[in-house]
């Protein structure tokens, strides 16, 4: 267990690690027990009672948060012709075909979301090895594989975020910055709750939604009354 700072030991005593709060109480408490002098990412955490192994039972998609996330998200779009000239009136920040496989194969990173069209998925495909494990290979279960490239660049910059179970059937998405109100947190946290309520799988038993929390970069976490989510 590494050793905490002062200042986040002094954040942790505001906060009864035995207790679940309400959506609003804890986002209260996340504000009076933040420190740093950045603006912190805060990020919601939901455990899911789901069975990862089994197919029917895996979880993965995108939403749009009503407010945003508060990051500026840099989108690449691999794709050609009249699709390639949409993209960038959308806002795309890079668009383009083999000139940018070959950049990415060289160590090139300088974007946060990759959308491509169907059509170049053969040529994108290959960079499986480099992008899977960063997590920024085009899916078509987020919205990331299509030609309505106007609608899916929007939407990122809009905020959309990607949610998806990890192999503990733990979800963790950001949800906004320490520097929006309350209001929009709770808005936020809340959306992607319900969202997660509407993908529950048919084959999952049991309690579905087992606990939540909130934190923030640097300070501890806080556990949520599940029932104030969902109730």
């Amino acid at each position: 267990m590494p050793k905490r700072g002062k200042q986040y030991r002094d954040a942790a005593k505001l906060i009864d690690s035995q207790q679940a709060y309400s959506v609003a109480e804890a986002i209260e408490l996340l504000k009076k027990a933040s420190f740093a002098k950045f603006d912190e990412t805060v990020e919601a955490a939901f455990r899911l009672g789901i069975d990862v192994k089994k197919a029917d039972q895996q979880i993965r998609g995108a939403t749009v948060l009503p407010h945003g996330t508060g990051k500026t998200q840099r989108v690449l779009v691999f794709a050609k012709g009249e699709k390639a000239k949409e993209a960038e009136a959308a806002g795309a920040d890079y668009v383009g075909e083999g000139d940018y496989i070959n950049q990415i194969n060289q160590g090139w990173f300088e974007f946060d979301v990759i959308v491509a069209t169907p059509d170049m998925m053969g040529e994108v495909g290959k960079l499986g090895r480099v992008l899977g494990p960063k997590g920024l290979m085009p899916n078509p279960k987020t919205g990331t594989v299509t030609f309505d490239v106007t609608k899916a660049v929007q939407e990122i910059k809009a905020g959309k975020v990607e949610y998806r179970a990890d192999k503990t059937g733990n979800v963790h998405v950001p949800i906004g910055k320490m520097s929006f109100d309350e209001q929009k947190l709770q808005d936020n946290l809340n959306a992607i709750a319900d969202v997660l309520m509407k993908v529950k799988p048919a084959a999952a038993k049991g309690t579905y939604m087992k606990n939540a929390s909130i934190t923030s970069t640097m300070g501890p976490g806080i556990k949520l009354d599940v029932s104030s989510i969902v109730g």
